[in-house]
Order: structure tokens, then sequence, then C-alpha cells
């Protein structure tokens, strides 16, 4: 039995460290506790590993060489990782705890790490050139305040390093390596707000160091640090004039309004001293610039790879208000005598209009080569924008390419449209996704995330498909929701190729809209309306978070408290749900006909606390229930005119702890129960309306999914079980037989499981016998789709 990665769904940390490049073009970003791995120089194939190795969400990640990076946690742990063959092997040959609170700054120069963090210091650490210890060389306090970036350089025309450090006391230090130590050489003030981003560029060889710093005033400010020399007086003045100077300082506030609002700025060069070698050089720094054109703070700022094609100084900066802009200098005529000098200006802007709402961009990074920016989101997805390598940055045409995304925070459940071609997931971040593979050319078909058809007001805890084109959805309310594919929507899907629609399920609405202070998705236009044809590709992620809503087509209402399990009829003709229950009262089942959202009979009574979950058997005869009252209770389909099911048998307390899951075998005549005290029970029919545990799998940790799935041609079954600290485990066994072999357990180690508890398994129907795939999804917010080839 081999088992490979076919998809992966991850959203990345909101930390504008948590993300870098490598000389190859391979994203590595944190992912809650994972590192991702994203091939950028692969076309738009997706995420191709996750990593385990953190006990903490990771907020900084470095590339050190192309080979190897730098990791840090909000535990204070950081790890050194390497590749120790394909892209694919990576390992963490180094791990030690830099601080007792979290990590928010990391940054590296060539064998020198400094890190920052909560406690309010920031510490330096000597890199090993082999598997030694790490050697911590200093400590610098903040008194208090918080490092939020640090950045490394090494000074113009010298061996002395530079550490620049920014946080909440709105300045920044300047400390340069003086023979065995760091030592605070000058305090560059300025900004109004947090520091949240610095970064150097040497423009050329004989230029200045530029130290750019991103602010939450919205503003970035550029620095010029050079080998110090005094100005004579007959020296011609350099830059702008100072009437437009004064004028750009009247332009930024009214200097009448006891200096509130007025953006400051101080032309004071600062002198630093550098002991080295038992010399003193003398550097100078001073103001260059400041870039005004964000509407809200600055999250990150990144200076394009010194080896790109184009060799004009452009910065990227990235900001709450969901804007990225490309900053680089213009020429510009000063003066009578044609004086020219350089000013910077904004040459590009990506992103959207009035996009501060969804919390903007966290961070941003470039492609090794200069051609591409990348930047992420507060939801966790990428966005990506690619050009050409023109010989002018005038020239430069930019156009958004496809990207990667996933669910922000624990994924709580998946489902497959009756053919498999789409898969559906729900989650804490209050959003559904429908995920579908695409063909492509010359190469096989690759999952993307197609829609986003539910962006709700509460957590979402279940999805189910009713039909190819509906589902249903249960969320932390009590109201059961049904949703319907718009036009645009099926339209795309043929496009795509995913897949083909008759034209009675063309006529349907165009696309759906939330209303102000609404929870609801209203359509938005008759399916016969004529509609222009939607875009060649698939939808990226300020598509997906805006213009694929579907439709509402119904609520349900009938519990009393919020909703907790959903489950569906294998007719697809019924839907089942639970809710919240402290008492008997509550811990029933309501099952609805999914023709007229009328109740089926009675609610299913008989539990005393709240019901984890439902199954239909095959046939809809039987409906099996478990409960965290530790008992499992099944109802029959009663034969007549009136439509209702009863109870017929229950096991009051088969296991010790809670029952989390439930499954049946697509024969219908076994079904599996998995529970908190580590394993799981196979149940099979004695006679009459009796059924007793054939076989108990003992487990490592808490059992927490399940689902069947059969091979006819080899008459054996299969029956995977999630587990509470992320493993899958697969077992097999013949139709005849009650005992069950396990054929393979699936690690996070080797990149294929998860990390945390799995919440849903589900086998992917309508595939070839000895080709499976199966869908998991975990608390520790990924989403996957493995591949299980039976030999």
């Amino acid at each position: 039995m081999n088992v490979s990665t076919a998809y992966i769904a991850a959203s990345t940390n909101r930390f504008s460290g948590a993300s870098d490049v490598t000389s190859e073009g391979v994203v590595v970003f944190g992912s809650s506790n994972l590192v991702g791995l994203w091939n950028i120089s692969d076309g738009d194939n997706g995420i191709f590993l996750t990593i385990p190795g953190h006990s903490g969400a990771i907020t900084c990640i470095r590339v050190i060489v192309s080979h190897s990076f730098i990791s840090a946690d909000d535990k204070g742990e950081v790890r050194i990782w390497k590749r120790t063959g394909s892209i694919s092997q990576w390992t963490s040959f180094m791990n030690f705890t830099a601080h007792g609170q979290a990590i928010s700054a990391i940054c590296v120069f060539d064998d020198c790490l400094a890190t920052g963090s909560s406690d309010a210091t920031v510490k330096l650490w000597k890199l090993p050139q082999d598997d030694t210890a790490v050697q911590a060389l200093q400590t610098i306090s903040l008194f208090g305040r918080y490092p939020l970036s640090l950045a490394f350089a090494r000074l113009p025309l010298s061996k002395s390093l530079v550490l620049a450090i920014g946080g909440t006391d709105k300045n920044i230090q300047l400390w340069t390596s003086s023979e065995t130590t760091f030592v605070r050489s000058a305090v560059l003030g300025g900004h109004e707000d947090w520091i949240r981003s610095l970064s150097f560029c040497l423009s050329d060889a004989d230029g200045p160091l530029v130290l750019a710093s991103g602010s939450q005033d919205a503003t970035i400010r550029l620095w010029n640090i050079e080998a110090y020399r005094k100005k004579t007086i007959s020296e011609p003045s350099e830059g702008l004039s100072d009437d437009l100077l004064d004028a750009f300082e009247v332009s930024l506030g009214d200097f009448g309004d006891a200096e509130e609002g007025a953006k400051q700025i101080s032309l004071k060069r600062h002198i630093i001293s550098v002991k080295s070698n038992q010399e003193n050089s003398l550097f100078s720094v001073t103001f260059d610039a400041l870039l005004v054109g964000h509407e809200a703070g600055v999250t990150s700022i990144s200076w394009r790879p010194p080896n790109a094609s184009n060799s004009t100084p452009t910065l990227l900066s990235t900001s709450i208000d969901s804007s990225l802009i490309l900053w680089s200098p213009a020429t510009v005529i000063t003066n009578s005598e044609d004086r020219s000098s350089s000013i910077w200006i904004n040459r590009q802007r990506f992103g959207d209009i009035g996009g501060q709402r969804l919390g903007g961009f966290v961070g941003g990074v470039w492609r090794v080569d200069g051609q591409e920016v990348l930047a992420w989101g507060w939801s966790g997805g990428w966005r990506r924008w690619r050009c050409e390598a023109p010989v002018m940055v005038d020239d430069e045409v930019w156009e958004e390419v496809g990207a990667i995304g996933g669910h922000r925070g624990s994924v709580k459940s998946v489902d497959w449209s009756p053919s498999g071609t789409f898969l559906i997931s729900s989650g804490i971040d209050q959003t559904t996704r429908i995920h579908g593979k695409i063909p492509q050319q010359n190469r096989l078909p690759t999952w993307y995330e197609l829609a986003r058809p539910q962006v709700h007001g509460y957590d979402l805890l279940g999805t189910v498909f009713l039909e190819e084109l509906k589902f249903a959805s249960i969320a932390d309310e009590k109201v059961l929701r049904i949703f319907e594919a718009p036009r645009r929507f099926v339209d795309l899907m043929e496009i795509l190729g995913v897949s083909q629609f008759s034209e009675n399920e063309r006529i349907r609405p165009m696309g759906a809209s939330v209303p102000p202070l609404g929870l609801s998705n209203k359509a938005d236009a008759s399916g016969n309306d004529t509609v222009a044809a939607p875009e060649l590709r698939r939808p990226y992620e300020g598509e997906l978070a805006s213009i694929t809503l579907w439709p509402e087509i119904e609520k349900v209402f009938g519990h009393g408290y919020e909703s907790i399990t959903l489950a569906v009829s294998s007719s697809r003709r019924y839907i089942a749900s639970a809710c919240k229950a402290s008492s008997p009262e509550h811990a029933v089942v309501r099952i609805y006909d999914t023709t007229t959202w009328q109740p089926v009979g009675e609610p299913l009574v008989g539990h005393s606390l709240t019901v984890t979950h439902i199954a239909f058997s095959p046939d809809d005869e039987l409906v099996l229930t478990v409960s965290r009252d530790r008992s499992w209770r099944l109802y029959q389909r009663a034969e007549g005119g009136n439509l209702s099911y009863t109870s017929i048998f229950h096991e009051s307390k088969p296991h010790g702890r809670i029952i989390w899951d439930c499954a049946w075998a697509p024969e219908g005549d076994t079904f599996a129960t998995a529970s908190r005290d580590k394993t799981v029970k196979i149940w099979g029919k004695s006679d009459g309306f009796n059924w007793h545990c054939v076989s108990t799998l003992k487990m490592e940790e808490s059992a927490t999914a399940v689902d069947f799935t059969t091979i006819d041609s080899r008459k054996k079954r299969y029956l995977a079980v999630g587990l509470e600290n992320g493993k899958v485990l697969l077992y097999s066994t013949t139709k005849s037989e009650a005992s069950w072999t396990r054929e393979t357990t699936i690690y996070s180690d080797f990149g294929l499981g998860h990390i945390s508890q799995i919440n849903r398994l589900r086998w992917r129907p309508g595939l070839k016998e000895q080709h499976r795939e199966i869908a998991s999804c975990s608390e520790d917010g990924t989403l996957k789709i493995l591949i299980v080839q039976i030999i």
C-alpha cells in the first residue's frame, strides 16, 4: 500500500516575518505549528509538503542559504532546517530555546543570528558550522519595549555589522559590532507609531547603505548610512532644495494644528563610531525620504533581490489597507540650473480598494529573480503578481497569477459530492470552501480551491452535499442552511473542464451577495439574464473572498441550542442534525425531507447528552447515532405511509469515554464507532435486531474519525481511523473474516499526516478499484487529499 499527497490546503500565520523564499523559488511559510513548502518555480501546483517540528505557532522564517532556513515560534524555540535530498526531504538538525516568551523577529547575517522576543530582549547567537551547539553572544535589553523587526547589514567599506531594531517605542535603534560585542550607536526618531518592518539595501559598491523602515503610522522612511565626511562651505548642496523640502513638509500636515497629525521630518545627521582592529571608523546616518501612499499601517517592507535583472532599487511594501506598493526612485529636475535628483515614487500598486475590513496584507516577499511579488493576507491566503524582465523599471507590466490558500484555524468537516468531483470543507474561520481538480496541459490535473460559497458570522462546524450543486451547512447557531450553486459557478466549471452539466442545471441565479448586517447570501440575478462569460481561469484569493458566494435557498429550524453535527442519507433524500445538549430533552436527532424541508416523523430520542455524530445506513433503512453519553443507538425506518424512524437497539456504554464518530461499511452489515477511550469497535448483526461487537481495535491515542471503503474485486474492506495526535491508520479485512490487519500508518513525519486531532475522514467515491483517495481535515488547520494505491 503506497500513500502520497494529492492536495494540501493551508493558511499562513498572521506574522509579517512568517515566510521567506529560497534561491530555488520555494516559498517557506509557517502554518500554525507546521512549516509549509510551496514551489513557485513549478507552475501553479500549490503546496507540496508540510513539515512538523514546532510545538508553538511559527512566527518567523528566514532562509540562510538555498538548502537551509531558520524558523522560530511563539514558545521561544528556534529550529534550523536543512535539505537532505530532494526538494521534499528536509530535517530539523538543530533546535534550542532562545527565549522564555514568543519570538517576534529574527534576522541572520553569515553566522550571526539575532532573535527578538516579547520578553523585551534581543539576543545574539553564533551559528555553528557543524552540528555543535549554538553559542550565545549577547543579550540586549529594550527595557519593556517589544522588538517587532530586526535587520542585519555590513557597514559600507567595512567588516563591521550594523543591527537595526524596531518595535513598540517608535524609534529605530542602531547597534554596531565593536570588536567582540554590539554597542548602541544611534537612535533614529520620526515615526509616530510602532515600527513593524526594517530592511537594508546596499544601492551599489560605492553608494550608501539604505535602511527602510515601515511603521503602523502608514509611512515608510529611508535612511542613508555612509562613511562620514565633513562638508565644505563651497560644496554644492546635494539632493532636494530647501524650498522643495519646506513645501513637502507643509503638504504633510498643517503646522498650525499644534502638531496634531503633522508628519515630522528631521534632517539631523547622526554620527556613529565603530571600533575595529584598533581603529575608529565614522559613519553618518541621515534621513533621505518619506514615502507616503498607504492609507493604513505598513506591515512589511522588502527590497528587490540584488541579483534581479533590473538594477533599479525597488522596495515592496504591504499594508493593512489591502494594498501592495512598489517604490523606486525617479530622476527629476530640481531648479533652474538643471540639476537633477531622485525622488521616490509609487511605481506599481496591487491589491484591493477599501479592503481594510478584511484585515489587509500581513507580509510580502520577492521571488529571488525579482520577477514576482507575493503577499499573504489576514485570512492566510496568498496573492501573487508576475512581470517579465523589461530593460527599464518604467516598462514593467504586472499581472496576477495563481497562489495558495486554506482555512484559517481548525477545519471541522469535509464531504465529497455524489460523483466525487468536488470536495467541500468548513472551519472555524467561518467559511465553507469547495475544491476541485482542474485538467492541465501536458501534466496531471491539479487540485485547487474553486469557490468560497459561504462566508458566515459564526464558526462553521459541518457541511454535506445534498446534490452535485447543493449543500447544507451548520454553524455555531440553531439554523441549518441550504445553498445552491449559481450560474457563474456552473459556467466556470464547464470552461475549466472540471465537470459538465445539463441545460436544466444551468437555469439558476447568476451569483449571490451578502446584504449589509446580514448572514444570508441573497441571489443576484435570474439565470435567464444575458451575462458575460467568466474568465478562462480559476478564481484567485481576492475573487474567492468576494464573488464566489452561493445563494442561500432555505433555512431549517427546530433545535433549541447550537447545532453540533449533520448527516445526509445515501439517497440524499433525508438530512439529519443534532445540537448541543446537557439533558435528554435536547439530545435528539431531527430528520428532514430535502424535497419539502419538513420534519420526518418525531425527533429521535434516547440519548441523554450531546449526539456527536449521525450516520445513515447505505440503504437508508437504519440511522446510527453516537453520543457524549458513551452510548450508540440504532433507529429503523418504519413501514407504511407515515415515514418515521424508531429506536430498535442500543448499547448503553460500549465505550469508556465519549464516542466521537461512527461509520457504516458500504454493504450495510457492519459499522464502526470511534472513542476517546483509545478504541475503535467494529459491530456486526447477530440476529433479529441485535448487534454485537465483532472486533476491538486498540489505538495509541483517542480515536476521533473513521470511514470505510470496499474493493469488490479483492473482497476486502478498508477502514481509515484518525487519531487525536494527527495520525491516520489504515486497516483491512476480508468480508468473511472478523479480524482486522493494520496496513499502514500515515505519519506527519513524512509530510503526509497531520499533527493535531483528525476531525473528519472521507473516502472519495467513484474511483477505480486499486486507486483510492481519502480527504482528511484537522485541528492543525490543514486539509489534505491523500492517494492510497493498494498493491
